[in-house]
Protein backbone atom coordinates (compact mmCIF):
# COMPACT_ATOMS: atom_id res chain seq x y z
CA UNK A 1 0.00 0.00 0.00
CA UNK A 2 2.70 2.00 0.75
CA UNK A 3 4.60 1.91 -2.62
CA UNK A 4 1.38 2.57 -4.57
CA UNK A 5 0.65 5.78 -2.38
CA UNK A 6 4.01 6.85 -3.11
CA UNK A 7 3.54 5.87 -6.99
CA UNK A 8 0.55 7.81 -7.66
CA UNK A 9 1.63 10.80 -5.70
CA UNK A 10 4.65 10.60 -8.15
CA UNK A 11 2.02 10.35 -11.31
CA UNK A 12 -0.38 12.76 -9.29
CA UNK A 13 2.12 15.25 -9.17
CA UNK A 14 2.99 18.13 -11.91
CA UNK A 15 4.71 16.32 -15.02
CA UNK A 16 8.36 17.19 -15.10
CA UNK A 17 9.52 19.55 -17.42
CA UNK A 18 12.17 17.99 -20.02
CA UNK A 19 13.52 20.71 -22.27
CA UNK A 20 12.60 23.85 -23.74
CA UNK A 21 11.88 25.06 -27.57
CA UNK A 22 13.59 28.49 -28.43
CA UNK A 23 12.33 30.03 -31.35
CA UNK A 24 15.18 32.91 -32.28
CA UNK A 25 14.87 35.36 -35.03
CA UNK A 26 16.74 38.52 -35.82
CA UNK A 27 20.39 37.78 -37.47
CA UNK A 28 20.06 34.06 -36.04
CA UNK A 29 16.67 31.90 -37.16
CA UNK A 30 15.68 29.23 -36.00
CA UNK A 31 14.98 26.83 -33.38
CA UNK A 32 17.46 26.01 -30.55
CA UNK A 33 16.39 22.59 -28.34
CA UNK A 34 17.41 22.60 -24.95
CA UNK A 35 17.37 19.34 -22.53
CA UNK A 36 16.55 20.56 -18.86
CA UNK A 37 18.87 18.55 -16.08
CA UNK A 38 15.55 18.72 -13.20
CA UNK A 39 18.20 16.26 -11.24
CA UNK A 40 21.11 18.62 -11.18
CA UNK A 41 19.16 21.56 -10.58
CA UNK A 42 15.33 21.02 -10.17
CA UNK A 43 15.10 24.38 -8.85
CA UNK A 44 16.38 26.40 -11.37
CA UNK A 45 14.78 24.20 -13.66
CA UNK A 46 11.44 24.87 -12.20
CA UNK A 47 11.84 28.43 -12.05
CA UNK A 48 12.83 28.59 -16.09
CA UNK A 49 10.16 26.42 -16.75
CA UNK A 50 7.42 28.23 -15.32
CA UNK A 51 8.41 31.45 -16.43
CA UNK A 52 8.60 30.09 -19.87
CA UNK A 53 4.86 28.39 -19.38
CA UNK A 54 3.61 31.79 -18.25
CA UNK A 55 5.41 33.38 -22.21
CA UNK A 56 7.35 35.98 -19.61
CA UNK A 57 10.70 34.79 -22.00
CA UNK A 58 8.86 35.40 -25.08
CA UNK A 59 10.33 38.20 -26.51
CA UNK A 60 13.31 38.48 -24.86
CA UNK A 61 16.52 39.43 -26.85
CA UNK A 62 20.53 38.33 -26.41
CA UNK A 63 21.55 41.46 -24.71
CA UNK A 64 24.88 39.95 -23.79
CA UNK A 65 27.22 38.27 -26.42
CA UNK A 66 30.51 37.53 -26.41
CA UNK A 67 32.18 35.71 -29.38
CA UNK A 68 34.02 32.62 -28.62
CA UNK A 69 32.38 32.45 -24.99
CA UNK A 70 28.69 32.61 -24.76
CA UNK A 71 25.22 34.02 -25.47
CA UNK A 72 23.06 35.59 -22.65
CA UNK A 73 19.21 36.14 -22.40
CA UNK A 74 16.66 36.29 -20.07
CA UNK A 75 16.07 39.28 -18.73
CA UNK A 76 12.02 39.60 -18.64
CA UNK A 77 12.43 42.74 -16.49
CA UNK A 78 14.38 45.19 -19.12
CA UNK A 79 14.93 42.79 -21.87
CA UNK A 80 11.60 41.91 -23.46
CA UNK A 81 10.79 43.90 -26.81
CA UNK A 82 7.18 43.46 -25.92
CA UNK A 83 7.15 45.34 -22.81
CA UNK A 84 7.02 49.11 -21.80
CA UNK A 85 9.74 48.78 -19.74
CA UNK A 86 11.94 47.44 -22.27
CA UNK A 87 15.81 49.21 -22.84
CA UNK A 88 18.62 47.75 -24.54
CA UNK A 89 20.56 49.92 -21.68
CA UNK A 90 18.89 48.00 -18.63
CA UNK A 91 19.20 44.74 -20.66
CA UNK A 92 20.52 42.27 -18.15
CA UNK A 93 20.09 44.00 -14.88
CA UNK A 94 16.88 42.49 -14.44
CA UNK A 95 14.84 39.09 -13.60
CA UNK A 96 11.39 38.72 -12.78
CA UNK A 97 9.50 38.52 -10.08
CA UNK A 98 10.19 35.62 -8.68
CA UNK A 99 12.74 34.99 -6.01
CA UNK A 100 16.29 34.78 -6.60
CA UNK A 101 17.49 30.96 -6.30
CA UNK A 102 20.16 29.24 -4.08
CA UNK A 103 23.01 28.03 -5.83
CA UNK A 104 22.58 24.68 -7.17
CA UNK A 105 26.59 23.70 -8.55
CA UNK A 106 27.46 20.55 -9.81
CA UNK A 107 29.86 18.68 -11.11
CA UNK A 108 28.67 18.67 -15.05
CA UNK A 109 31.51 20.57 -17.29
CA UNK A 110 30.84 23.84 -18.93
CA UNK A 111 31.21 22.90 -22.43
CA UNK A 112 29.54 24.08 -25.83
CA UNK A 113 26.22 24.44 -25.52
CA UNK A 114 25.94 23.51 -22.11
CA UNK A 115 22.90 26.13 -20.46
CA UNK A 116 23.59 28.12 -17.04
CA UNK A 117 22.35 30.86 -15.37
CA UNK A 118 23.72 33.97 -14.85
CA UNK A 119 23.88 35.86 -11.51
CA UNK A 120 25.33 38.68 -9.92
CA UNK A 121 28.56 38.39 -7.45
CA UNK A 122 26.29 36.01 -5.14
CA UNK A 123 26.31 33.13 -6.19
CA UNK A 124 22.31 32.62 -4.53
CA UNK A 125 21.47 35.62 -6.68
CA UNK A 126 19.90 33.55 -10.22
CA UNK A 127 16.57 34.72 -11.65
CA UNK A 128 15.55 34.42 -15.04
CA UNK A 129 18.89 34.67 -17.07
CA UNK A 130 20.62 31.80 -18.77
CA UNK A 131 23.45 31.88 -20.84
CA UNK A 132 24.86 29.15 -23.88
CA UNK A 133 28.15 28.43 -24.40
CA UNK A 134 29.86 28.83 -27.37
CA UNK A 135 32.87 27.22 -26.11
CA UNK A 136 34.11 25.53 -23.15
CA UNK A 137 34.53 27.85 -20.24
CA UNK A 138 35.84 25.44 -17.36
CA UNK A 139 36.35 28.67 -15.25
CA UNK A 140 32.85 28.26 -14.63
CA UNK A 141 32.67 24.84 -13.31
CA UNK A 142 31.44 25.06 -9.86
CA UNK A 143 30.84 28.69 -9.59
CA UNK A 144 27.54 28.81 -11.82
CA UNK A 145 24.28 26.24 -11.91
CA UNK A 146 24.56 24.02 -15.17
CA UNK A 147 20.50 23.69 -15.78
CA UNK A 148 20.78 22.20 -19.30
CA UNK A 149 22.61 21.64 -22.79
CA UNK A 150 21.44 22.37 -26.39
CA UNK A 151 20.76 19.29 -28.15
CA UNK A 152 19.17 20.89 -31.26
CA UNK A 153 20.34 23.68 -33.28
CA UNK A 154 23.37 24.71 -32.25
CA UNK A 155 23.97 26.02 -35.74
CA UNK A 156 21.19 28.72 -34.85
CA UNK A 157 23.39 29.48 -31.57
CA UNK A 158 26.48 29.92 -33.47
CA UNK A 159 24.64 32.88 -35.65
CA UNK A 160 23.46 35.44 -32.50
CA UNK A 161 24.40 38.45 -33.22
CA UNK A 162 27.75 39.04 -31.39
CA UNK A 163 27.99 42.12 -28.98
CA UNK A 164 30.47 45.10 -29.48
CA UNK A 165 29.48 46.68 -26.70
CA UNK A 166 31.29 46.70 -22.95
CA UNK A 167 31.34 43.36 -21.90
CA UNK A 168 30.36 41.99 -24.87
CA UNK A 169 26.64 44.41 -24.98
CA UNK A 170 24.59 43.70 -28.49
CA UNK A 171 24.16 47.28 -30.16
CA UNK A 172 21.31 47.96 -31.97
CA UNK A 173 18.61 45.41 -32.98
CA UNK A 174 19.48 42.39 -30.47
CA UNK A 175 18.58 38.69 -31.66
CA UNK A 176 15.84 37.47 -30.00
CA UNK A 177 13.58 34.89 -28.46
CA UNK A 178 10.52 35.34 -30.25
CA UNK A 179 9.07 32.35 -28.26
CA UNK A 180 10.03 29.76 -25.44
CA UNK A 181 8.47 26.40 -25.56
CA UNK A 182 8.28 23.79 -22.58
CA UNK A 183 8.56 20.47 -23.93
CA UNK A 184 8.05 16.89 -22.59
Amino acid sequence: MHKLALAFTVMAGPALATGLEIEVSGTANGTVTIDLFEEIAPKHVAQITELAEAGAYDGVVFHRVIDGFMAQTGDVQFGNMQSDGFSMQMAGRGGSDKPDLPAEFSDKAFERGVVGMARSQNPNSANSQFFIMFEPGYFLNGQYTVVGEVTGGMDVVDAIKRGTGPNGAVVGEADVMKTVTVTE
